[in-house]
C-alpha cells in the first residue's frame, strides 16, 4: 500500500509541480490514513470502502483536530484515491460520497499599518550584519507580500536594484516580478554591500538571505525573527511571516489597488483567494467609521 502512495507523490512532484512543502503533507496525512487502516486490518486500497473512510474522519475527531485540518487531511485524501482510480488500480472511488467537513474560513488579521511601521522599525536601531540582513528581510516582504517559502528560497541574483526589482518563483514554478519601493531596495542594498559577506565568513554560497554560519536561513529561523522584533515592538498578537503577507495585500486594497494587480502581486491562481482580503478592508474601514464616526 506504501509503494501506491510513493507513486501518487512522485506524481504531485512531477506532474503537478507541486512544492516540497505541500508534498510532505500530504505524505504525512496519507501515512496517518494507512496506519488507520493497517490497524484495523485492511491490507490493500481496493479493499477500503467507504465505511473506513467515514470510520476515519470520526477516528480525527475524536482527535480533536481543528475542522480545518481535518478538511485538508481528507482532500489529501479524495485526491489520493482518484488517483488510484485514474490509474487503473481500484474500480470504485470509495471517497466519492464523503463530505468534508464544514470549515469556517477566517478572516485574515493584518497588522496595521502603525504596527508594521514599528516592526519595520526594530532592526534599524543597529547595523550589525544581521540587523542589516533583518531590516532587508522585513522591508522585502512587506514590499511584496511574498511567502515564507519563497523568500527563503530567493537567490542573490533574484534582485535587480537598478531597477528596483526582485524575482520570485512561486507555486507551480511561476514566476513573477515584483516591484521594490525605495527603502526595501535601500535595506537590500545595505545589506548586499555591508552585511551579508560578512555572514558567508568565506563560504560561497547563493541564497540571498544566510544564518550566522553563512548558510541558507531556514524557515525556522524567519519565523523566530519575525515573533522577536515583533514582541520587541510592542505588537500584541501572534505576527508570521503570512502576517507581513496580509498586511501588504489589506494595505493595497485599502490604498485603492485593484483586486486583479493585487492577485497578480501575490501569486494567487485564482482571483477567489484575493478576494478573501476585500472583505478585511471592509471590516477594517467599518472598524474605523464606529471608531470615529461622532453618530456611530
Amino acid at each position: 500500500m506504501l509503494a501506491q502512495v510513493e507513486e501518487f507523490l512522485h506524481f504531485l512532484a512531477v506532474e503537478k509541480r507541486y512544492s516540497t512543502h505541500t508534498i510532505a503533507a500530504y505524505r504525512n496525512d496519507l501515512i496517518q490514513l494507512l496506519q488507520f487502516l493497517e490497524s484495523g486490518n485492511v491490507s490493500s486500497w481496493p479493499a477500503v470502502s467507504r465505511t473506513h473512510i467515514l470510520d476515519y474522519i470520526m477516528h480525527l475527531k475524536t482527535r480533536e483536530y481543528a475542522p480545518s485540518t481535518i478538511g485538508r487531511k481528507i482532500a489529501a485524501v479524495k485526491s489520493f484515491f482518484h488517483f488510484l482510480v485514474a490509474e487503473g488500480v481500484l474500480k470504485d472511488d470509495p471517497t466519492v460520497a464523503v463530505d468534508s467537513p464544514l470549515v469556517d474560513k477566517r478572516l485574515p488579521h493584518p497588522l496595521s499599518p502603525e504596527d508594521v511601521a514599528r516592526l519595520l522599525a526594530e532592526p534599524a536601531r543597529s547595523k550589525t550584519p544581521k540587523a542589516l540582513r533583518d531590516r532587508a528581510l522585513l522591508e522585502l516582504m512587506y514590499a511584496t507580500g511574498m511567502r515564507a517559502s519563497e523568500v527563503i528560497a530567493l537567490k542573490v541574483d533574484a534582485v535587480d536594484l537598478e531597477a528596483g526589482t526582485v524575482r520570485c518563483l512561486g507555486k507551480g514554478k511561476k514566476e513573477r516580478i515584483l516591484p521594490l519601493y525605495d527603502r526595501a531596495r535601500e535595506a537590500l542594498k545595505d545589506y548586499l554591500e555591508k552585511g551579508r559577506a560578512r555572514l558567508l565568513q568565506g563560504r560561497d554560497e547563493k541564497a540571498l538571505f544566510v544564518n550566522r554560519r553563512g548558510k541558507p536561513l531556514t524557515r525556522q529561523g524567519l519565523w523566530l525573527l519575525i515573533k522577536e522584533y515583533a514582541e520587541a515592538a510592542g505588537i500584541i498578537g501572534e505576527v508570521t511571516p503570512h502576517t507581513l503577507r496580509h498586511s501588504f495585500a489589506t494595505h493595497l486594497l485599502d490604498g485603492g489597488a485593484g483586486l486583479r494587480e493585487v492577485q497578480q502581486l501575490l501569486g494567487h491562481a485564482n482571483i477567489s483567494t484575493t478576494q478573501i482580503y476585500t472583505k478585511v478592508s471592509t471590516r477594517r474601514k467599518r472598524e474605523a467609521y464606529d471608531q470615529a464616526h461622532p453618530r456611530a
